[in-house]
């Protein structure tokens, strides 16, 4: 199981936080993510996701990941 925190620009409401989160969670391999405006932290299964697949689902759904 791995970890990480990710820095989210373009989140200003919790709108955005609830739309993060969703396209976070669908990602294959998630077992839990905790986002709150401008981060997030991730708990995933490296044998089945990757950090970049996360990152790539944040950007589908509008927001920048630095």
């Amino acid at each position: 199981m791995a970890e990480t925190t990710l820095k989210i620009d373009g989140m200003s409401c919790q709108h955005c936080v609830m739309r993060v989160k969703k396209a976070i969670d669908a990602v294959a391999g998630v077992t839990k993510s905790d986002v709150a405006v401008g981060s997030a932290t991730i708990q995933f299964d490296e044998s089945k996701a990757k950090k970049e697949d996360i990152i790539a689902a944040i950007e589908k759904a509008g927001y920048k990941v630095s």
